[in-house]
């Protein structure tokens, strides 16, 4: 497999860029790999904050639902590569900024869930999909951005909201033009960075320990669900019905669980 991640670091600035066309959607190997980038870069004492973007079309497309129907026994290595990802970003020592544009989808909002600031380009698009792929997954991330009965709409419509709309539930910090989303994502990070590295270090522990319940825990919750749901014939039909371009046909009883 091919690297999908561009890194550079410079002043105290990580870049990855993830680069995996057409969608930037990642295969359970794609998601493995993020994690443990995003491990050593945190690890790194030349790194003070890192900042996540997408390049191409959007940010990311969430897990390579290809890679399922071909392969659904992946799922549990899937479901690992992203518990490990959101971990690596939402428990890393040095603070990650999510830069984010035109789809934000499934893993998309897990990593931006998991950050620590959020930066949107005016074209991006936030969504969870998974009840028309046949999985669950991002729920736990989308409650750390949006309220409770702003992700149960998403969750169980599949619908998604716009980045302005984004800003005014108060998840965003900043929304601003494409063109300007990468030095409005380096800005934050310059000022961070010229901070003390060890004060920010215990600023983001503290705060990570300030919160309500543990982020790990819910989503790891979350995951069975997903076990759950790919063992049924609807998930198998949602995510053929995907990949073949078609509506779905379910079974109007509930099977499988």
């Amino acid at each position: 497999m091919s690297n999908p991640f561009q890194i550079t670091v410079a002043d105290g600035i990580a870049e990855l860029v993830i680069d995996r066309p057409p969608v930037n959607a990642l295969d359970c190997a794609g998601w493995q790999l993020l994690a443990d980038t995003l491990d050593a870069l945190g690890l790194r004492g030349d790194v003070r904050v890192i900042v996540l973007r997408g390049a191409g079309r959007g940010f990311c497309a969430g897990v390579d639902i290809k890679e399922l129907a071909a392969h659904p026994q992946r799922i549990v290595a899937v479901n690992a590569g992203n518990y490990a990802s959101f971990r690596a970003v939402h428990r890393n020592p040095k603070p990650v900024i999510v830069a984010v544009h035109g789809f934000v989808l499934g893993g998309g909002i897990g990593l931006s869930g998991a950050a620590d600031i959020v930066v949107a380009s005016e074209c991006a698009r936030f969504g969870v999909p998974e009840i028309d792929r046949g999985a669950m997954g991002g729920g736990a991330h989308l409650q750390r951005l949006f309220p409770v009965q702003k992700v149960r709409h998403m969750y169980f419509t599949g619908e998604m909201i716009t980045a302005h709309e984004a800003y005014r539930l108060g998840s965003i910090e900043r929304v601003v033009p494409l063109a300007d989303l990468r030095e409005s994502a380096l800005e934050i990070a310059r000022s961070i960075a010229a901070k003390s590295p060890l004060m920010v270090r215990l600023a983001k522990e503290s705060l990570n320990g300030v919160e309500d319940g543990s982020l790990e825990d819910k989503y790891r919750w979350e995951q069975g669900f997903t076990l759950q749901a790919y063992m049924s014939a609807d998930s198998g039909e949602a995510r053929a019905a995907f990949v073949e371009k078609r509506g779905g046909q379910f079974a109007g009883a509930e099977n499988g669980g």
